[in-house]
């Protein structure tokens, strides 16, 4: 019997450990995974740089359980991509040729895992190497409710969304190579629980896992600075996010208060996108332009400050998860969020409030309400900051991610052995 770890090989497209959003999950996620295995990844050749940047300047326990090889498609079929523009039919094709790269490089491993892209109406195509296939994390966000998306921003931009729904729609419908991979997956990895309904597969094949993390929980939370009652919520200014809630819900709660009340209220927005101009204006329009403060984007010194000096995140996203709700429940900060299959499924009452979709005016309604429960009753406010640290620290922690996933590899090569995860940075295990 021979010591080893299982050798996973790992397909990213997106990883970089100096960005967030899916390159910051792709890069902390491998570096989780390889706590637990020997690890090759692969990702595109413009992620070179800062990975190799990154691991020459840290000192990562896991490094010689980690190793990287770097894929793009020729010249002459990529040339017409540029930035984001094309990028998921880039996606589409540099999925294929990643096959081939493997068979040309003839690299071995025990078990396959495609990583991201996290939408799940494109499939894979790592099932055609005849080894084992793991799957995610994957998802979709849902159709916006039509009463909210046409009020925040108009029916044209309800239609594009229906248009958006319906492409979803059909590739879940249609695409013969979707479906062959979900068949041929032996885990799939999920961020809610709207995927295995859209692709219907089976409940043994599904590892939930919302692709959202932070990094360790921060133990300093200054709330109340000069006696401030902070509302803090960041994002692109999109309709997706639902920033026009965001104000409408603040003003209805600020104009309830008394001038010495309204004297300690103060909603940061933080980010930067096209709607800007109108929340703006809303802001005005509602009467509290004075109370609301937007931000651009900041280093990530200047916003642990925000999160901090904050009391609640308030967080009407319509999406289907949702990056900034674990980097707020670290900071011991509760969240307002939709009832939804996105952070409405992240948040719970020991750490948060949810607003089941009406009708926007309701929603404003319920939302300003429970601002108003935490800004005026102190012990509600302290006793679901707790509850906030304490699931961030359960559920939402890159570790608690690579722990997951290398349980997820073990339940698939070993289907009949009870195995379980160990950190193996400074240790082995051993394989039959």
């Amino acid at each position: 019997m021979k010591n080893k770890l299982p050798k996973i090989l790992i397909t990213a497209y997106a990883v970089n450990p100096y960005k967030g959003s899916e390159d910051g999950t792709g890069w902390n996620m491998i570096a989780q995974i390889a706590k637990h295995n020997n690890t090759i990844a692969i990702t595109r050749k413009n992620n070179q740089p800062a990975i190799e940047k990154y691991i020459a300047e840290n000192n990562l326990p896991q490094a010689d359980q980690l190793n990287f090889e770097y894929f793009d498609l020729p010249y002459w079929m990529r040339f017409w991509k540029k930035g984001g523009r094309g990028a998921l039919l880039y996606y589409y094709l540099w999925q294929i040729g990643i096959v081939f790269f493997i068979l040309r490089k003839k690299i071995k491993f025990d078990l396959i895992h495609q990583l991201n892209f996290h939408n799940d109406w494109t499939p894979s195509f790592l099932w055609m190497l005849g080894k084992p296939l793991v799957w995610g994390p994957i998802g979709h966000h849902p159709s916006i409710p039509k009463k909210y998306l046409i009020q925040s921003a108009g029916k044209a931009a309800y239609y594009l969304d229906q248009l958006k729904w319906w492409t979803k729609k059909g590739f879940w419908t249609f695409d013969p190579f979707l479906k062959i991979t979900k068949w041929r997956a032996k885990k799939i990895i999920t961020i809610n629980s709207s995927v295995q309904k859209v692709l219907n597969f089976s409940n043994e094949k599904e590892v939930r896992l919302p692709a959202v993390a932070s990094q360790n929980i921060q133990m300093t939370n200054k709330k109340n600075v000069d006696d401030k009652f902070n509302v803090l919520s960041i994002g692109r200014f999109v309709p997706l996010k639902g920033f026009d809630m965001t104000i409408q819900s603040f003003a209805h709660f600020y104009h309830q208060q008394t001038e010495e009340g309204q004297s300690r209220l103060q909603l940061t927005l933080i980010g930067k996108g096209p709607e800007k101009n109108k929340l703006q204006r809303l802001a005005e329009k509602n009467g509290v332009a004075h109370a609301v403060k937007f931000i651009d984007w900041m280093t990530r010194t200047e916003l642990d400050e925000y999160f901090q000096s904050s009391a609640v995140f308030l967080f009407p996203s319509h999406e289907g998860a949702g990056m900034v709700v674990p980097e707020a429940l670290s900071f011991g900060l509760p969240v307002l969020c939709y009832d939804n299959i996105g952070p409405g499924e992240f948040v719970n009452s020991k750490c948060g409030m949810r607003v089941a979709y009406s009708t926007p005016e309701e929603s404003v309604v319920r939302f300003s309400n429970n601002l108003n429960i935490l800004f005026s009753e102190a012990e509600v406010l302290e006793n679901l900051s707790i509850g906030a640290k304490q699931h961030f620290k359960n559920e939402f922690t890159w570790a608690k991610k690579g722990e997951v996933i290398s349980q997820s590899y073990l339940d698939v090569l070993f289907p009949n052995e009870n195995r379980k995860v160990e950190n193996t940075t400074n240790m082995k295990v051993c394989l039959g």
